[in-house]
């Protein structure tokens, strides 16, 4: 297997055609050695005759092709399914590598040239803007990131064949060394050899669904192999650049890009995820960040042998060192004996008090850190007397980083946010204020009373029921979090848990019901002025069409509410709003999100204005285009400039986590490219652009096409008898939840309505299966019923093409979507559907709906082909097809024959696991899944 499933157009790519060549060469051997000649024989003789039904679809080669794999022999097909999948994963590793070689030759060549994307090139166009120091140093501290790590199932790939990715890809970045040697390039063949043989005897399938602690220590991989690094290295830069275009100051960036998670923390639907799994969670994480903190301390006592015969070190060093000989015992570490080498007496000190922190012995003792201000400190004083005798390049080197890297990490690692669905907090309230005789049934109350009652709660500090009460288990839990949480901000600090989300938050009362619980626990409470302060915040997610529409008037509500605002002034009045990408758009098609999406982030930013509180938006991006996925950097540049003030949260889940953050350099440049993204929006932020003045007609233009497109979304998803039926048999949908990717159950609920089916399976399962319907179905309809053969109209749309930016952004992931969509081979999985009838009506209108759609996007965008505006993402889709396209064919043939043994009460454990080998070969293929 040696052809480039990757662009060839470029010259430059010439590097990245060498290394799939050669992986394709070395897992051809590997074939051989496994299977024989024949296996390699089957292999390309598919890939061959894949390729050229591409290239022009006969009939009769079909024909050939389709009874080519419905005639292998079960253990052939086995390979054969395999040998495509490794494929896939050999040349994704190498793209991975290519996009890190390319980045470093350009800086190799380019000489003072600063690349696109680059944190220098931003810096540089805030220069050639005339912006002082003062207002760039405005925008440093306006601006803020977070990425927050989610267990969302869409990793399809296990942890040890990341592993053996991850030192493929070292082994193959090693081929670049000119100075090997004949030997040890050969040396080197013979290591990639092992590892792809390796690989083809791992097992690729998790033979059980992972536990939440699994997916917390893979959330923590990427801490501990990459981020712990990478992200202090961000700074580092973004601070070089300021200091070469600014050179008359002292720059210290404030913190404004970090890491949270939810694994460990989401119990949405989730039941595995408890209190103790929270707290234990916390708990590893900060016994990795010590153990993290502990390898640099150990790294510094090999550095730091400055000697006081030689250099006078500061004397608040010299007091520091007495104040921990009387107060720490050395019992795990070994005392530094030379005191005339006082850093490395100091940090010995530093290292036993890190290492109390694991202990419980010393929770109130003054031998451990019991605050992240007092490690900083210590670092501070060594930073001082490095200064006082002139090693500051050991100083800048070495410990400026440890001081960042604790700063961003804390003895936290990441903030944990906690999830919950708002229906939980009903039904808990609701069993507390019966047994308190408060009332009788809270579900049943109306809204507003609903808020008066919380309301008046939330100000009385007296507890509603007394901690032994009895209890349902899922009430008892409930409130267990809250105290969890409370506790864990007592050990861990303030900033391990500081945000609770409320999933399908719909009304006033759900976010209120919250603060009230979190009263109880100790997490709101009254100051000594008698004003309510609180170290937690309800963050509603608004998810749905309607509760994007409802979201500005509900906090409305809250911020009229004179104990919600004392709670929300104790915050800085800051306040954050969760927006599900996901879920709007299984609700209301592609089209219809993002204009809703659009709307609620503009018209809550307004209320947030006219109520004086700063709104921190938290979007809840997937992977994949039918969930708002996109690259991180144009992810935040989609968000109107306006609308960033308070700061940006954004998800980063599933198998965006290892394509971004397995890799130092990747991440690097996501990272990279985000801070650039980032620094520019908070320059238009404060220097907006010129409004078009077309731009309210635009808006207009847009809410009348979100109508006709939600309209025909809705007609078929939710209006259509049959398109359940359609669904499921003609998408791998159920086999997808056998695939053990995750924790957390596909429903919400053990029901099959729509409704209750979450927007990963959905997505992912329309991936699988070609059709990709949830990112482009019903725009065609709306943009052409807009337009209706009305030419001026059409000049329109390609004028908000050229000139506005939501609209062309919109455009853009309508062919992206359209380009990797293959209604063919979704034809084939339609062919499953057993009712005719239904499968005819359904499949034509979709085939109907995707010729319409990309009708009207060439229309619109003058192109005579899909992608003709990305040719090099084009040719990569174009190149890589032929080699999905096998797995598909055989997908459909394996759940054929699944299901009709299945039909019968029968089963065949062989045939499932080819179906879940085929599921993550496409998803290795396509690069995303959810």
């Amino acid at each position: 297997m040696t052809e480039v499933a990757t662009s060839q157009r470029s010259p430059s790519n010439h590097l990245l055609r060498r290394d799939v060549r050669f992986l394709g060469n070395i897992l051809g051997e590997v074939l051989v050695h496994q299977g024989g000649r024949e296996l390699l024989e089957h292999v390309e003789k598919i890939r061959e005759m894949s390729k050229s039904l591409r290239a022009e679809f006969l009939p009769e080669l079909y024909e050939e092709f389709e009874n080519t794999i419905k005639t292998l022999d079960p253990e052939i097909r086995h390979s054969v399914i395999r040998a495509f999948a490794i494929y896939f994963q050999l040349v994704n590793i190498a793209e991975q590598n290519h996009r890190i070689r390319r980045k470093r030759e350009y800086e190799r060549s380019s000489g003072e040239s600063a690349q696109r994307g680059s944190i220098e090139s931003v810096v540089q166009q805030l220069k050639s803007k005339e912006l002082s120091l003062e207002e760039v140093q405005a925008i440093l501290d306006e601006i803020s990131l977070e990425l927050v790590m989610t267990a969302h199932p869409t990793e399809a790939t296990r942890r040890a064949v990341l592993d053996i990715h991850k030192r493929i890809a070292d082994e193959v970045m090693e081929l670049d060394n000119p100075t090997l040697t004949y030997r040890e390039r050969e040396k080197l063949r013979e290591k990639l050899l092992n590892e792809v043989l390796t690989l083809w005897q791992t097992d690729e399938l998790r033979d059980r669904k992972p536990t939440v602690i699994d997916e917390v220590r893979n959330g923590m991989y990427y801490f501990h192999e990459t981020l712990f690094e990478v992200l202090p290295d961000v700074y580092e830069e973004l601070e070089r650049c300021l200091t070469k275009f600014y050179p008359d100051h002292t720059w210290h960036v404030p913190t404004y890009l970090r890491f949270g998670s939810w694994i460990g923390g989401d119990r949405d639907g989730n039941p595995s995820v408890t209190a103790n799994i929270t707290w234990k969670t916390l708990d590893m994480q900060r016994n990795l960040v010590i153990y993290k903190y502990e390898n640099v301390i150990r790294s510094l006592m090999h550095q730091m042998s400055f000697s006081t015969t030689i250099v006078n070190v500061s004397e608040q060093l010299l007091e520091s060192i007495a104040i921990d000989a009387e107060a720490v015992e050395l019992r795990t570490v070994e005392p530094w004996t030379n005191e005339q080498e006082p850093y490395r007496v100091k940090l010995t000190y530093m290292l036993q008090k890190l290492h109390n922190m694991r202990e419980d012995e010393f929770k109130e003792s003054r031998q451990r850190y019991h605050t992240v201000e007092k490690l900083i400190g210590d670092l501070k004083i060594i930073d001082g007397s490095l200064r006082h005798h002139f090693a500051d390049y050991v100083a800048d080197t070495h410990l400026k980083k440890f001081i960042r890297q604790v700063e961003l990490f804390g003895f936290h690692l990441a903030a944990l946010d906690v999830r919950q669905h708002s229906n939980e907090h009903e039904n808990a309230m609701t069993e507390i204020l019966a047994k308190a005789g408060v009332s009788a049934n809270y579900a049943e109350l109306d809204e507003q009373s609903k808020i008066e009652l919380m309301h008046n709660l939330l100000g009385d500090m007296r507890p509603l029921l007394h901690e032994t009460a009895e209890l349902s288990d899922s009430t008892k839990e409930c409130l267990d979090v809250y105290r969890t949480i409370f506790r864990a901000q007592q050990e861990f600090g303030i900033g391990c848990i500081s945000s609770y989300l409320i999933s399908m938050a719909e009304a006033a009362s759900d976010i209120l019901e919250v603060m009230v619980f979190a009263k109880e626990a100790g997490l709101v409470r009254k100051n000594k002025e008698g004003k309510l302060t609180c170290s937690i915040q309800a963050v509603p997610l608004f998810e749905t069409i309607d509760d994007l529409s409802e979201a500005p008037a509900i906090m409305k509500t809250l911020f009229e509410l004179p104990l919600y605002r004392e709670c929300l002034e104790s915050m800085d009045n800051l306040h954050e709003i969760m927006l599900g990408y996901s879920d709007s758009n299984k609700d209301g098609g592609m089209v219809t999100a993002n204009w809703k999406l659009r709307v609620a982030l503009n018209e809550l930013t307004e209320t947030g204005n006219q109520y004086g509180v700063r709104l921190k938006f938290f979007h809840g991006r997937g992977g994949a285009l039918g969930r708002g996925g996109m690259p991180l950097n144009r992810s935040i540049l989609a968000q109107p400039p306006h609308t960033i003030g308070g700061g940006i949260k954004i998800t980063e889940q599933g198998e965006v986590l290892s394509s971004r953050y397995s890799m130092k350099g990747i991440a690097y440049r996501s990272l990279e490219q985000a801070t650039s993204s980032l620094l520019l929006s908070g320059y238009l932020a404060r220097y907006p652009a010129q409004e078009q003045s077309s731009e309210a007609e635009w808006e207009r233009i847009m809410e009348g096409i979100s109508e006709i497109s939600q309209t025909k979304y809705q007609d078929l998803i939710f209006r259509d008898p049959g398109f359940m039926t359609f669904f499921k048999e003609s998408t791998p949908l159920p086999e997808v939840g056998e695939l053990n990717i995750g924790s957390r159950p596909s429903k919400r609920k053990g029901s099959d309505r729509f409704e209750d089916l979450r927007a990963i399976p959905w997505v992912f399962a329309w991936t699988q299966s070609r059709y990709l319907l949830p990112a482009w179905y019903a725009a065609g309809t709306a943009f052409s019923a807009y337009v209706d053969g009305d030419a001026s109209k059409l000049e329109i749309l390609r004028t908000m093409y050229r000139e506005y930016s939501f609209f062309r952004s919109l455009v853009d992931n309508l062919q992206m979507a359209l380009a990797k969509a293959d209604l063919n081979i979704a034809g084939q999985y339609a062919g499953m559907i057993q009712d005719d009838t239904i499968r005819t009506r359904i499949f034509t209108q979709i085939e109907e709906e995707f010729a319409r759609t990309t009708d009207m996007i060439l229309q619109i965008t003058g192109q005579e082909g899909i992608l003709d505006n990305t040719p090099v993402i084009q040719e990569s889709i174009r190149l890589r097809n032929p080699y999905v396209d096998p797995l598909s064919y055989l997908q459909v043939q394996l759940l054929s024959e699944l299901r009709s043994l299945r039909a019968l009460n029968e089963d065949d454990t062989i045939l499932l696991r080819e179906v879940l080998l085929t599921i993550n070969g496409i998803a290795a293929g396509l690069r995303n899944t959810g």
